[in-house]
């Protein structure tokens, strides 16, 4: 199996990890790792903070802060906060606060504050507050400071109410449009009716 593991652009001595090829377990210490396992899948990292990842599906990640992962589909992230994650679908992330997403559908999030979340359908997320959702349809938020439930609706916008607060309210998006040169600002909701109309 090939794969490269860097740090600070030089290839990481083999006596600073472990490889396991027979359970495809890569373990180490180290901080600060470019890791490329790109042509491999189910492959399971114990890493320190602020690592880079590029693997294949059906990984498992338990690793510290500031990572950045570019995985397939299937994989499973326990990682600190400040991460990165740009993945294929199916996958489930327990995080600390202040992660990135971007996933493909079908994907189960339980993170701390401050995240932000770009992805496909099907979603759960169990977050703390101050988070950023933008979603497809049949997605689910479970606030867990609140322990509240909230259906997303499709092409609206909200906002979630400050921590302990239980709710939300509507976002009002608005769309800046170009007419002979004049600027007009419309809703959403016309943005979409006029959208449809020039299709």
């Amino acid at each position: 199996m090939k794969f490269s593991v860097t740090q600070n652009g030089q290839s990481l001595d083999s006596s600073l990890y472990t490889w396991d090829e027979k359970a495809k377990t890569f373990s180490t210490n180290e901080d600060r790792l470019v890791l490329d396992f790109s042509g491999i899948n189910e492959v399971t990292f114990k890493t320190g903070f602020a690592c880079t990842f590029d693997t294949g599906s059906d990984c498992t990640f338990d690793t510290g802060s500031y990572c950045t992962f570019k995985t397939g589909h299937g994989c499973t992230f326990k990682t600190g906060y400040g991460c990165t994650f740009d993945t294929g679908s199916g996958c489930t992330f327990d995080t600390g606060s202040d992660c990135t997403f971007d996933t493909g559908s079908g994907c189960t999030f339980d993170t701390g504050s401050g995240c932000t979340f770009d992805t496909g359908s099907d979603c759960t997320f169990k977050t703390g507050h101050g988070c950023t959702f933008d979603t497809e349809k049949n997605c689910v938020v479970v606030r867990r400071d609140m322990f509240e439930v909230i259906q997303l609706e499709v092409e609206k916008t909200i906002k979630l109410n400050s921590h302990e607060v239980k709710g939300f309210t509507y976002v009002e998006e608005k769309h800046t449009i170009v007419i002979d040169g004049k600027e007009i600002e419309i809703s959403h909701e016309s943005f979409l009716k006029l959208k449809e109309i020039l299709s």
